[in-house]
C-alpha cells in the first residue's frame, strides 16, 4: 500500500501559492519505490508545480483536517507560522486574526481586518461570524504577507481562504456523527446530484452542539458552550464546454450562551470570591434589567450567496466574474465585571452588509502569464451598544448610569490590479504586479450619557433621562493608493527553487466608531493609512530521492502608521472616579517586524513520516508617541509570538480490510501579550499543546472511524481578556476591579463516524 500525502498535515503545509490541488497519490522515483508527490497549484491562476511557485502560503486540504479532527479554523494556528488565530474576547464565532504580526482584535463596525478571510473567493469584511466551522471543506490556504495584485481585497498583513468542495458528475454524498467530550453532538450531511450532463445541485447542512467548559453560577447557563446550525446550498452549470457558472448560498445560525471572563480578582465591592474553576463565572448580565433591550440575548446570524462565471475564451485567455452579497446580524451580551451585580454591563448589536463584484481576465502561454482584474465593494457597518455602569450611577446619582454609543461607517471602494510573469528562460522568472485603490470611508456617530434603569433609549428605555451628549458628528474621508509588487525566482536544479521580492500592503484610514468628538475633537478626522512593505527570500527544495521537502522562508518588513484601537475609562466630573469611556484609536508610528519560516515534510518508509513548521520573528515597535513623547519601548505587537514550532508524525497501515492511520503531533507557542500594553495578568506564557487522532477509513472508502484527543495534557491557554482593574491595565471603570480573562479549550476527546455513498 502506498501512504496518502494528502493524509499529512503538512505536506499541504508547505506550499507556497494562493490555491492548492491537494496531492492523492505518491509519485515514484527512479531509486525508491516511494517518494513525495509533486503537487499542482494554481497559485498565480494557472496549473504549475508547487515548488516552483514563489508566493507565501501554507495550505492544509479537507482530508488532511478531517484526519485531524480539526473543528474549525482557529485550530490552522497551531500549525501554520507566524500565524494567530482565536476567538475574539467575550464572543463565540468572531474571529481574532494575525500574521506576521499585523492584525485588527476589536471588531467593531469601520475596523477593517489586517488579515483578509475569504469563503470561495469571497472577501468577509467582517470578522463576526467568521470563526468558520470546518465541514464540506476542499482545502484552507494561509497566505503570509500583503496580498492584492492577484484578486480580490487588498489586504496588508495576508489571508485565510476557505474553499468549499466542488459538486461531483455522480449521485454522492456523505453522513458524519461526532461524540465528545462535554456531550459534544455533530452532525453533519452532504449530497451532490447530477441532473443531467450540465446541471448538478448540492448541498451540506450542519449542527454543531456541546455543553459548556464551565457553568454560569448566577443564571445556571452554560460556559464555553456550543449551539449552531448552519447550511450551504449550490448549483453549477455547464452550458457548455468552456463555460461554468456555480451558484451558492449558505447560512449560520450561532445561539451559544454568551461567555464571560473568568476574574483573577475577588470583587472589591461586592466581595464575590474568586471561582476555582477558569471556565465558570458569575455574571449576571443576561438576566439583568441592563440588557432587557435585547432580552438578554445572545445570538449571530449570518448569510450569503455569490455568484461565479468562469468563461475560456481559447487557448490562452480566461474571464472570471464574482459577485457576492452577505450580510450578518448580532445581539450580544457583554458582562465586562463577571458578577452577578450590574457593574459594568453592555448590551450590543452589531448590523453589517456587503456586496461585492470581481473581474478577472487571464493570459496564459509558455513565455508570459498574466492576471489582470477590477474590484468593488459596497459595505455598510453598524454597532451600538450601552454601557451600563449601575453601581457607580446608583452611587452618585441614584440610578443607572448609561452611556450610549451608535456608529456606523460605510465603505466604498474600487480597485484595479495586475500581476504579469515573463519567463525569460527555463529557470529564470520575473513576476511584476501593481494594484490602484480608491477608499471611500463616511462615519456617523453619536453618544450620549443617559440615567434610569434599562439603558438608553436606542435599547428601549424611553423614560431614560440625557444627562450629556458626548458626540454627535458625521465625517468622510477619501483615501489612495498604489501598492506594487515585484517577485525573481531561479530553478537552480531540478530540485532547488530560489526567489526573492517585495510587496507592498495597504489599509485606508478609518474612523472610531466609538470616538467622543466634543471631547477630542480630531476623531472626526479619522486615522491615516497603514502600510507595509515587506521583502522576502525565499528557498524551496525536494531531495532525498523525493522523500524530503524543506522549504524556507525569510521576511524583514517595515509597518507604519498601525491603526491601533482601544478604550480608555474617563473622569468627566473631576470627582476621581472614571464615569465614562473614550475610543483611543491611533495611529502608531513605525514598527519592524522579521523573521524565519521553516516548513518541511520527510517519508522515512514507505508508511511513516513526519510533518514540521516553525517560525522565529523579531517584532518591534521603533516610534510610538503620545503627547510628543515617544513610549515605543512601552508597547508591544499585539498577538504575536517570537517562536512557534510543530512537529507531527503520521503513520499509515492496513488493518481490517481498511487503511488505519495514526497521527499525533506537538505544538509550541512562545509568550503572546494580548494588547499593545503589557497586561502581565492577561498576557499568555509559552506553552505547548499535545493532539493525537486515530482514524480507520474501509478499503472501499465508504466508512471512516475515527478518535480524536486535543490538549492532551489540558494546557490552561489565555485568548483573550479584558483590562478595566488592576493588575497593570491602562484605566479603570467600574467599581468592581473589572479584570477578565477568557481561555481556550480544555482536554477533550471525540469519535467520529461516517458513511459515504
Amino acid at each position: 500500500m502506498k501512504p496518502s500525502i494528502a493524509r499529512t498535515p503538512l505536506f499541504a503545509a508547505i506550499a507556497m501559492a494562493t490555491a492548492v490541488t491537494s496531492p492523492a497519490v505518491v509519485a515514484q522515483s527512479d531509486e525508491t519505490s516511494f517518494a513525495l508527490e509533486e503537487v499542482v497549484v494554481t497559485a498565480r491562476r494557472r496549473s504549475e508545480s508547487l515548488q516552483d511557485v514563489p508566493i507565501a502560503v501554507t495550505a492544509l486540504s479537507g482530508d488532511a483536517l478531517k484526519l485531524r479532527g480539526a473543528a474549525d479554523i482557529t485550530e490552522l494556528a497551531q500549525s501554520v507560522p507566524s500565524v494567530t488565530l482565536e476567538p475574539s474576547r467575550a464572543t463565540n464565532s468572531t474571529l481574532t486574526a494575525f500574521i506576521r504580526g499585523v492584525g485588527q482584535q476589536d471588531p467593531l463596525a469601520g475596523y477593517e481586518q489586517g488579515v483578509g478571510l475569504y469563503l470561495d473567493d469571497v472577501f468577509l469584511a467582517r470578522p463576526q461570524a467568521a470563526v468558520l466551522d470546518i465541514y464540506d471543506v476542499e482545502r484552507i490556504e494561509v497566505l503570509r504577507g500583503p496580498q492584492g495584485t492577484l484578486y480580490g481585497r487588498n489586504t496588508v498583513g495576508g489571508a485565510i481562504k476557505y474553499v468549499t468542495r466542488r459538486l461531483s458528475d455522480e449521485l454522492s454524498g456523505s453522513l458524519k456523527g461526532t461524540y465528545g467530550s462535554y456531550d459534544q453532538i455533530d452532525l453533519v450531511g452532504t449530497v451532490s446530484v447530477p441532473l443531467g450532463d450540465s446541471f448538478r445541485v448540492g448541498g451540506s447542512v450542519a449542527s454543531f452542539q456541546r455543553d459548556g467548559y464551565g457553568e454560569n453560577k448566577t443564571t445556571g447557563d452554560d460556559q464555553y458552550d456550543k449551539d449552531i446550525f448552519a447550511y450551504r446550498l449550490s448549483a453549477e452549470w455547464l452550458p457548455t464546454d468552456n463555460i461554468l457558472v456555480r451558484f451558492s448560498y449558505d447560512d449560520t445560525q450561532d445561539d451559544s450562551s454568551a461567555v464571560a471572563g473568568y476574574r483573577p480578582f475577588a470583587g472589591a465591592v461586592s466581595g464575590a470570591p474568586v471561582l476555582n474553576d477558569i471556565y465558570d463565572t458569575t455574571a449576571g448580565a443576561s438576566d439583568n434589567i441592563s440588557t432587557a433591550g435585547i432580552n438578554g440575548n445572545n445570538e449571530v446570524q449570518a448569510e450569503g450567496w455569490m455568484l461565479g462565471v468562469d468563461w475560456n475564451l481559447g487557448d490562452h485567455w480566461t474571464f472570471r466574474s464574482i459577485t457576492a452579497d452577505r450580510e450578518d446580524y448580532t445581539e450580544s451580551v457583554i458582562d465586562f465585571d463577571s458578577l452577578a451585580v450590574d457593574d459594568f454591563d453592555a448590551p450590543v448589536i452589531y448590523d453589517n452588509d456587503q456586496f461585492s463584484q470581481e473581474f478577472q481576465l487571464l493570459f496564459n502561454s509558455d513565455k508570459m502569464n498574466l492576471v489582470t482584474g477590477f474590484y468593488y465593494i459596497d459595505a455598510e457597518a453598524s454597532n451600538d451598544f450601552d454601557v451600563v455602569l449601575g453601581q457607580l450611577g446608583r452611587a452618585a446619582y441614584g440610578s443607572e448610569l448609561t452611556a450610549y454609543t451608535g456608529g456606523q461607517v460605510d465603505t466604498e471602494s474600487w480597485s484595479v490590479f495586475a500581476d504579469l510573469t515573463w519567463n525569460f528562460t527555463d529557470k529564470l522568472s520575473v513576476a511584476v504586479g501593481g494594484r490602484y485603490t480608491e477608499d471611500k470611508r463616511s462615519a456617523d456617530v453619536f453618544r450620549g450619557s443617559y440615567l434610569g434603569a434599562g439603558g438608553s433609549p436606542f435599547f428601549g428605555n424611553d423614560d431614560a433621562f440625557l444627562l450629556a451628549v458626548t458626540s454627535d458628528y458625521e465625517a468622510e474621508r477619501t483615501f489612495y493608493d498604489f501598492s506594487p509588487r515585484i517577485n525573481v525566482s531561479y530553478l537552480w536544479t531540478d530540485d532547488i527553487t530560489v526567489y526573492g521580492g517585495y510587496s507592498q500592503g495597504f489599509k485606508a484610514g478609518m474612523f472610531d466608531p466609538r470616538g467622543a468628538n466634543l471631547v477630542t475633537p480630531a476623531v472626526e478626522q479619522g486615522v491615516d493609512p497603514e502600510q507595509l512593505d515587506s521583502y522576502e527570500i525565499g528557498f524551496k527544495s525536494v531531495y532525498w530521492d523525493g522523500r524530503a521537502i524543506t522549504n524556507i522562508a525569510v521576511f524583514y518588513s517595515e509597518y507604519t502608521d498601525m491603526q491601533v484601537p482601544g478604550s480608555v475609562g474617563i473622569d468627566t466630573n473631576g470627582d476621581g472616579i472614571n464615569d465614562d469611556f473614550v475610543g483611543t484609536l491611533t495611529n502608531a508610528g513605525e514598527a519592524e517586524i522579521s523573521g524565519i519560516e521553516i516548513e518541511g515534510n520527510f517519508l522515512f518508509t514507505e508508511n511513516f513520516s513526519m510533518q514540521v513548521a516553525a517560525s522565529f520573528l523579531d517584532a518591534d515597535i521603533k516610534e510610538w508617541i503620545v503627547n510628543d513623547v515617544d513610549v515605543s519601548d512601552q508597547r508591544e505587537i499585539q498577538n504575536t509570538p517570537e517562536e512557534m514550532a510543530y512537529i507531527g508524525f503520521t503513520y499509515n497501515t492496513m488493518a481490517m480490510n481498511g487503511e488505519l492511520t495514526l497521527n499525533a503531533n506537538w505544538s509550541y507557542k512562545g509568550d503572546i501579550t494580548q494588547f499593545e500594553a503589557p497586561a502581565p495578568i492577561l498576557d499568555q506564557d509559552a506553552y505547548d499543546m499535545i493532539n493525537a487522532s486515530v482514524v480507520w477509513v474501509s478499503g472501499s472508502e465508504t466508512w471512516l472511524l475515527g478518535i480524536h484527543g486535543k490538549n492532551l495534557t489540558d494546557e490552561e491557554i489565555k485568548t483573550a481578556g479584558y483590562c478595566f482593574g488592576s493588575g497593570g491595565c491602562p484605566s479603570t471603570l467600574g467599581l468592581e476591579d473589572n479584570t477578565s480573562i477568557f481561555y481556550a479549550p480544555p482536554l477533550t476527546v471525540s469519535a467520529t463516524v461516517e458513511y459515504r455513498f
